[in-house]
């Protein structure tokens, strides 16, 4: 089969397309054809290995050093089944299904850069949302997983203030959405370009972290989500710290780690099926133009996803 080839650590342009072993699947696996995936940010941090020195060590024991172990990066996709192990009851060939390669810190499983993937039937594995294509549904559950991540602590009552910093990102436009549900106002913080799109969303404010004024346009919020965290700042973001209420939190994306259980991206789907959920798809690029597809994550100005079709 043919795959992206991460040969080392670094450049987008060490990703290579090459031909590899299908996978076999073992007998509680499920083996995928792929038929999209997406470039997250998580992607393009792995592969270009730019953090701090303590998080190099730690990504490098967890994937390897001087390159991956498993050299297929890729971490959320949507396919067709096209076999199963003997000891599957829960998929059959021919099942369109969506999956997120991450539970953990301690169970990941990249590999969704391919034509084929395998993955545990008890993994993050579902059947699609009939409601969505293959590219919206590999765009929904990165983005939907860390915006609950971030808003694990926020229990959010109908008419609060809710501040998202980031908005126009994969997981800002997710927590948009989640906080709209939870009956939540709205203000969403990114370039003006996005305003219609977050707006679209259900954002009843918009603020261009880039004006002068911004800082001036800050409220008391109940809630302010950085979803983008402490990698990127501003002098609005740092304003935001403060702009609380008396009870209020400020809560990162950055905070604790990460933990995507079966029953949380199962909520995804469901959510997702009800229209709750609406996929935001910046570009979509092919499995030969990988690189080009890095790169555009890379520059940090990503409308919601960037989607990877594969073998259509």
């Amino acid at each position: 089969m043919k795959a992206i080839i991460c040969t080392k650590y670094g450049s987008a342009d060490y990703l290579e397309l090459q031909d590899v072993p299908k996978p076999t699947p073992k007998d509680n696996d499920v083996l995928i054809k792929m038929h999209a995936t997406s470039v997250t940010a998580s992607d393009v941090l792995m592969r270009a290995l730019d953090a701090n020195l303590m998080f190099k060590i730690i990504i490098q024991m967890a994937m390897g050093f001087g390159k991956p172990r498993n050299p297929i990066l890729g971490m959320v996709g949507a396919g067709v089944v096209a076999s199963v192990g003997k000891d599957v009851t829960a998929f059959k060939p021919g099942d369109d299904v969506f999956a997120y390669g991450s539970i953990s810190m301690s169970k990941m499983r990249w590999g969704f850069y391919g034509e084929y993937m395998c993955l545990p039937e008890d993994w993050n594995i579902a059947h699609k949302p009939e409601n969505l294509t293959f590219e919206e549904a590999t765009a929904i559950p990165y983005g939907t997983l860390l915006a609950m991540h971030v808003m694990e602590e926020a229990i959010i009552q109908p008419g609060q203030k809710v501040l998202i910093y980031g908005a126009s990102g994969s997981i800002g436009t997710m927590a948009i959405q989640l906080a709209r549900h939870a009956g939540a106002e709205v203000t969403a913080v990114c370039s003006s370009r996005n305003f219609d799109m977050v707006t679209s969303l259900g954002a009843a404010k918009v603020i261009d972290y880039t004006r002068d004024d911004a800082i001036d346009q800050l409220e008391h919020y109940d809630w302010v989500l950085d979803t983008v965290g402490n990698n990127k700042t501003s002098p609005l973001k740092d304003a935001s710290k403060t702009a609380l209420t008396a009870n209020g939190q400020y809560l990162s994306v950055d905070k604790g780690t990460p933990t995507t259980s079966r029953d949380k991206f199962l909520r995804v789907k469901e959510l997702a099926e009800q229209g709750v959920l609406k996929p935001i798809i910046d570009r979509c690029y092919s499995l030969e133009n990988m690189v080009e597809a890095h790169k555009y994550v890379e520059t940090g100005h990503k409308r919601g996803n960037v989607i990877v079709t594969i073998g259509t």
